[in-house]
């Protein structure tokens, strides 16, 4: 079984407006001169899946002795982390904090640092994306191109 998400025939037509807007407007060279990036909020606790994670024994006492009880707090902490790559490399990791990342804390955490490692890697001429579909992000003050 394969688990998808439901896309509306709005977010179809963005999607493939967005492809066909690239594929005019940018050159394969010009993508030797980008620099991509993304953001991720990991949970502090750490990576648990039970569907993956399972311990073959004859009881649930021998089970419990060899760690069978993960114990997960209901509200784990969360730290949200940036990292950009491109064709020279890859940029230095930014910790944003917890909880969600509003424009400004963008523009003052992540802005400096992709400005200093895409001109340095690229000069004047680079392009910077965010990895910020049209569709999830509304803030125009995070949708900048340097350059």
């Amino acid at each position: 079984m394969t688990i998808e998400p439901k896309l509306t025939e709005e977010h179809k037509n963005k999607r493939k407006r967005f492809v066909y807007r690239i594929g005019n407007n940018i050159r394969k060279e010009d993508t030797m001169r980008a620099l991509f990036s993304d953001e991720k909020m990991f949970d502090l606790d750490g990576i648990y899946n039970s569907q993956n994670q399972r311990i073959w024994v004859a009881s649930r006492d021998e089970a419990d002795e060899q760690g069978g009880i993960k114990i997960r707090q209901k509200f784990p902490e969360k730290v949200m982390v940036w990292l950009g790559a491109c064709s020279k490399g890859v940029t230095p990791l930014v910790i944003l904090g917890q909880g969600t990342v509003d424009h400004v804390e963008y523009i003052e955490k992540v802005l400096p640092i992709a400005l200093k490692y895409g001109n340095d890697a690229f000069g004047k001429h680079w392009i910077f994306s965010t990895g910020w579909c049209e569709t999830s992000h509304s803030s125009p003050n995070t949708k900048m191109v340097p350059g």
